[in-house]
C-alpha cells in the first residue's frame, strides 16, 4: 500500500499535479529503512523501542562493527528487506582528525519485488 513519500532529512515531496507524492514498492522499503536507522529510540512516541538511533555514534570512538551489528539487527525489522540472500553491509568510519562522520552503504534485495536496491548514506552530528 503506497504512504507519502518522505526522504530522511527533506520535506514532504510533491507530486505532478502539486499534490502530496506517494512512494510505492522499492522505493517506499527504502524509505522506511532509512526512517528505521536513523530514529533514536524513543523519538517515535507511538513505539518508543524503534529506530536504531546511528546517530548515537557520532563522537564515539569508532567501532564500525558494532555499527554493522546495529544496522544488521534493524534492517530485519522491515519487511520489505529480504533474508535471503542476506544483506551486504559496509561501514566506513571518517579518518582520524576528519569530522565525526559515519558513511554506511547498504545492499539488500527488496522482499515483495526481489529487486536490489542500494542505500548509501552519511551519519554525521
Amino acid at each position: 500500500m503506497p504512504d507519502l513519500s518522505h526522504q530522511w532529512g527533506s520535506d514532504l515531496a510533491t507530486g505532478p499535479t502539486g499534490d502530496l507524492a506517494i512512494a510505492s514498492g522499492p522505493l517506499l522499503g527504502q524509505q522506511r529503512v532509512l526512517r528505521r536507522l536513523l530514529t533514536s529510540p524513543g523519538e517515535y512516541i507511538w513505539q518508543p523501542d524503534y529506530g536504531a538511533g546511528l546517530a548515537q555514534f557520532i563522537g564515539q570512538p569508532g567501532n564500525a562493527l558494532q555499527i554493522r551489528a546495529v544496522v544488521r539487527s534493524q534492517i530485519f525489522k522491515e519487511p520489505a528487506v529480504a533474508r535471503t540472500p542476506e544483506p551486504v553491509i559496509d561501514v566506513q568510519l571518517s579518518p582520524a582528525g576528519a569530522t565525526g562522520t559515519v558513511y554506511v552503504h547498504i545492499r539488500y534485495v527488496d522482499a515483495p519485488s526481489g529487486q536490489t536496491q542500494i542505500l548509501s548514506f552519511p551519519v554525521s552530528a
